[in-house]
């Protein structure tokens, strides 16, 4: 059993070798590229381009919400007492 994977592994190597040969590689032509090729690369560009915007978004979250702990002074806040509101007792 296990000779029998090691054969299939070494059999599936030797075929990717004989099929990856620089006999198959060609360098890649645009000018019989069609008209559908260079819609599929302006849509794809702009998907990309358009992830920028969440990255400018956090990162500049981030950046401004290091540099405001950095900066920050300690401030004494004063307590707030909410009045009107006491427990009453419940008769049975």
């Amino acid at each position: 059993m296990r000779t029998r994977e090691m054969v299939k592994t070494g059999m599936v190597g030797v075929l990717m070798a004989l099929i990856a040969t620089p006999a198959f590689a060609r360098t890649v032509e645009f000018k019989e590229a069609g008209a559908a090729l260079w819609v599929f690369v302006a849509i794809g560009a702009v998907i990309i381009l358009l992830q920028l915007i969440p990255a400018a978004i956090l990162f500049f979250s981030f950046i401004g919400t290091t540099v405001s702990m950095g900066l920050k002074k300690e401030r004494v806040e004063e307590e707030v007492v909410v009045t009107g509101m006491e427990p009453v007792p419940v008769k049975k």
